[in-house]
């Protein structure tokens, strides 16, 4: 039995899940940002940080 291969190059939620890698779940820190009462909001990482798998994520929940 093998593990399942760590996503460093995929930015797209919908892929990793269906190419079944793994991922690290951060959805807690998204309910958290999204039930804050600020309408806006400023992601703020370095390159290769996970920005584009974080907006992707969002339209999946969405």
């Amino acid at each position: 039995m093998s593990l399942p291969k760590l996503s460093t190059e995929q930015q797209d939620f919908a892929n990793i899940r269906d190419t079944n890698r793994i991922y690290v779940d951060k959805t807690k820190f998204i309910y958290e940002l999204l039930n804050n009462n600020n309408t806006n909001f400023f992601l703020s990482r370095p390159r290769r940080f996970g920005k584009s798998l974080l907006i992707s994520t969002l339209k999946e929940i969405f």
